[in-house]
Parts: structure tokens; sequence; C-alpha cells
């Protein structure tokens, strides 16, 4: 080998070592612009080309855009009726039924909810018949519509949802035992047995009373008047004789506009229950009025007879209750 074709040789190896490392000064590889490796497939000769890159790091740009869900129990306060909050919950109810449950519940809590024809409907019948939260929800509707129990009860069968009243529970305690029970009744007194509360209700039954109440403007008249004189003359055997009076006459005349009005009164039914609290409640206060729900315990001897000795002993209703509400002082019918 000639001097010339040496020299060319080393300035050729000079210039791949110095592109060698200027690549590697800029992270790249010499003679490539990527680092793979090769995967050997088992029972195969067929060879994979794998890239090796860093994992991707999510930004703003690359991550997928997450839409928070609503929170369910603001859900009732997004609509302005309580038909359209059912009728969005109803929509709800087609793609989960938990979140339509939840939106339901939503809707009656946060709203004047008096819809019962709408929570009674086909829409509604699974989730009524297996949730546990059900029979709560129903008498929150209930009171909302203004606690006429007598009434509602009669949709609630209509629709064969297993919800009683007292009456029937005290006239067949074996069959109604461990049933719901919706009662409206008044909170004559509360004892603590224990820890828990034991609470005297009194069953009410709501009627209404008509009167008339003024409206607008109201007319009167009143006149009076009198009437005086005297007769002189002779008046037979007595001789000439004075004759005089008077006679007088009022007249009263009143007009007025008055409009029919019906106001919700209560009445005691004579059936009066004891309650079972599992704490507590400064709120189910005696005086007050409440739809309660509970379920039915049985009959329990009262202290003024021994059911051994005499079965014509008195008995109270035991309930242990599960829910109350204040029932709304308009009825819905």
């Amino acid at each position: 080998m000639s001097a010339f074709q040496k020299m060319t040789k080393v300035a050729a190896r000079s210039g791949a070592a110095l592109c060698c490392a200027l690549a590697a000064v800029a992270t790249v590889g010499c003679g490539s612009a990527r680092h793979t490796h090769t995967v050997e497939a088992r029972g195969s000769s067929r060879r994979l080309l794998q890239e090796e890159r860093p994992a991707p790091v999510a930004t703003a740009e690359t991550a997928p855009a997450e839409r928070a869900r609503p929170v369910e129990k603001d859900f009732g306060a997004r609509y302005a009726t309580p038909a359209q909050c059912e009728v969005a919950a109803r929509k709800r109810l087609l793609s989960s039924r938990d979140e339509g449950w939840a939106a339901l519940k939503s809707c009656v809590e946060q709203m004047h909810f008096t819809l019962l024809d709408a929570l009674l409907s086909d829409a509604w019948a699974e989730e009524l018949r297996v949730r546990p939260d059900a029979a709560q929800v129903i008498a929150q509707v209930v009171a909302k519509r203004g606690g006429s129990v007598d009434g509602e009860l009669k949709l609630l069968h209509e629709r064969k949802v297993p919800i009683f009243g007292l009456s029937a529970a005290i006239a067949q305690p074996d069959i109604y035992k461990g049933r719901y029970l919706l009662l409206r009744a008044q909170v004559a007194d509360v004892r603590s047995e224990g820890d828990r509360p034991t609470v005297w209700l009194v069953e009410q039954a709501l009627g209404s009373v008509e009167s008339d109440q003024p409206v607008g403007y109201s007319t009167r008249k009143d006149t009076a008047s009198v009437h005086s004189g005297a007769v002189n003359g002779d008046a037979g055997l007595l001789g000439r004789a004075n004759l005089g009076g008077q006679i007088g006459t009022s007249e009263r005349e009143q007009s007025s506009l008055t409009v029919r009005r019906f106001d919700n009164v209560t009445d005691e039914t004579g059936r009066e229950a004891l309650g079972r609290l599992p704490k507590a409640d400064p709120f189910f206060a005696p005086g007050s009025d409440f739809v309660v729900l509970a379920r039915f315990d049985g009959l329990r001897t009262t202290s003024g007879g021994d059911e051994e000795e005499d079965e014509a002993a008195p008995k109270l209703p035991v309930l242990t209750i599960v829910g109350y509400y204040a029932p709304h002082p308009l009825i819905v019918y």
C-alpha cells in the first residue's frame, strides 16, 4: 500500500470518529437515528422489531378530557319543576338504575315533589320493589302532598305497594307483623327506656271544615224612623180623652262578597301506638303531627291488664320507627 493510500484511510477513520463524537453530544446514535432490539418468537424464525421509547407523559393536550359527573344530591336543584326533574331522572334510569334512582331521590328531597302518580308508574315499579329505601321515598311524597294517609294508601294498594295502615295491623296482627305501616300521628309523650326512647303516638285523621271568607268590599245600610201622634175626642162613657203614642221602625241592609274556604283539621281516630326510636331526637317533639313510616312489631299488653289472666286486656301496637316527615299544610288531591 502506498503512503498516499495510508493517509487517506487514516483521514476516513478520523472523520468517522469525529462524526460519532458529535452525534453522542446530540444524543443521537452513531450510524442510526433510533435504538432497536430484536425479539425472536418461539417456534418461528420471524423477528419483531420494537422501538424503545420512554412512556408518554400525559399533558393538558394529550390527556383525554374527562367530564365530571354532577353530584347526584344536587340533581334536583337543576330543574324548575318536579315534572321536569322526574323526566330527567327517568332518562338516567335507562342508562344506569343506580344513577336514575339517586336522581329521583334528589328530586323528592330538594323540591316540593307531589307527583305520586309518576312515582307509582311502571317506569319506577321495579325500583320500588327492590330498593330498601323505596318506602321512605314514598312517605316523603305523601307528607309533601299534605299527609292525607287514608287516601294515599288507597293509591298505593291499587299499585300493589306493600305499605299498610294502623287499623289493618291492629285487626290482624299476625298477618302484618314485620310489614311497613304508614300513619299520620301526633306525638303525645316521649320516654326513655335505656338507650332507645319510646314515643307515644296518637293517630290522627285529616278532614276539612268549610267557611265563608269575605273578599273585596262590603256595603252596609242602617235606617231608623219614628212616627208619633195624638188623638182627642169623646171616649163614650169616659167622656172626653186624649189618645197619643209613637211607632218606631228600623231597617238594616248589608251586603258582602265572600268565597268558600276549606281548612284542614285533624281529629283523633281513637287508635294509639308505641313507637321505638333508635336514639333521642329533639325534632320529634310532642304536640306536632307527623307522617310516620314504621315497621309493625306486634301488640303489647298494657299495664291495665295481664295477657295470661285476661284475654280482653287492653293492648297497644308496637312500632319501630323508620322515618318521620312533617306534613305540608296544603293537601294535594
